[in-house]
């Protein structure tokens, strides 16, 4: 079974006047959808774009594995266990919120900033924060996230170029357009894959895709 929802489907939040414009693939703050609410460990698909200057003050978070790709300009991240780093494009950001964290994300920087943000159910809540950044992450290299038992394959696609879905997947698109199966998605397009063994991606132009590997059946 396979859903595509496109980016014009999302929810809009944000704050436009403070100059943060927020897209939501799932129900999220006051936009409630109770069929919308998940999809297996997935909890959240937010992009994000930020004036310079303007983010997020301080706010907690608890019982979340949140994941965060820069796609232009740099995300400045603070947090209540004593990181400070800069998130550029080709980065992966992971905060493990555990039982409790504080975060602020911000452009301190002085172009604009777009990144999008998933979050993840732990397979197990509680335990201590956890933080990691790394670096210009390859296409080959999967990242995993084993307190979520998920998987990200980040998809740098030439046109013509293909890449297989796994068997159940969340897929975004980040920038260009793909081909899957008999729809054409382009950037903000999602798709919700189960039992997909059989799909994949083919690229119509140069294009950047996020495919994270979900558990079955969770």
């Amino acid at each position: 079974m396979t859903a595509l929802r496109r980016s014009t489907d999302r929810y809009r939040g944000g704050d436009p006047a403070a100059g943060i414009e927020s897209l939501h693939a799932f129900s999220f703050g006051h936009f409630y959808d109770p069929d919308n609410l998940r999809f297996g460990p997935v909890l959240a698909c937010n992009e994000e774009r930020l004036a310079p200057g303007a983010g997020f003050g301080e706010h907690p978070h608890s019982h979340t594995e949140i994941v965060t790709w820069v796609v232009e300009g740099e995300l400045t991240h603070l947090d209540s266990a004593g990181h400070a780093t800069t998130v550029r494009p080709g980065d992966v950001q992971h905060l493990s919120a555990a039982d409790g964290v504080r975060h602020v994300e911000r452009n301190a920087g002085p172009t604009p900033l777009t990144f999008v943000q998933m979050w993840f159910a732990p397979l197990t809540p509680g335990g201590d924060p956890g933080y990691e950044l790394v670096r210009g992450i390859a296409d080959a290299t999967p990242y995993e996230i084993p307190a979520a038992g998920v998987t990200l394959h980040v998809r740098r696609l030439g046109p013509g170029e293909r890449a297989p879905l796994p068997g159940t997947a969340y897929v975004h698109v980040v920038r260009g357009e793909v081909a899957c199966g008999d729809e054409e998605l382009g950037a903000g397009d999602s798709v919700r894959a189960e039992d997909a063994a059989d799909l994949e991606l083919t690229a119509v132009t140069a294009a950047e895709v996020l495919v994270w590997e979900l558990p079955a059946g969770r």
